[in-house]
């Protein structure tokens, strides 16, 4: 049922590897050194590597078009909050915040999961979707 609260079930996604990186890098042209390179990114005054804000965001979009219905997408937008590192697990979900005619809203979440358990938001969305009448 689409009504306000309605909550997607969560998905899980990773640990996300260098490997990971390097092909989004491929994928999308970005070949920044600090995406991929331990030393570049070392002197950046990073810890490691860490993932592209984009890759993060393409699969919110993923998740959110599994959720909502690819074809009912009519808006998407993210905010990046923090970097994602490699052994992440990117934990995604999304709760509809409003609705009103045949326009769904939703607010959209990525936490990531480290291996040593700590959590944290590193990505916030926010998606528009239509819905069928029979999906009230």
């Amino acid at each position: 049922m689409i009504a306000p609260g309605a909550r997607a079930d969560e998905v899980r996604v990773g640990p996300l590897t260098r490997t990971d990186f390097v092909r989004y890098a491929g994928a999308g042209g970005d070949f920044n050194p600090i995406h991929h390179d331990d030393a570049f990114a070392k002197s950046a005054g990073y810890p490691s590597v860490f993932g592209h804000g984009l890759l993060t965001a393409g699969i919110l979009s993923g998740f959110a078009c599994d959720w909502l219905g690819r074809r009912n997408l009519r808006t998407y937008g993210v905010r990046y909050v923090a970097q994602v590192w490699p052994g992440d697990t990117l934990i995604l979900s999304g709760e509809i915040t409003s609705v009103t005619g045949e326009m769904a809203e939703a607010e959209l979440r990525v936490e990531r999961a480290s291996p040593d358990g700590e959590r944290a938001v590193v990505l916030r969305g926010t998606a528009s979707a239509i819905y069928a009448e029979e999906e009230k």
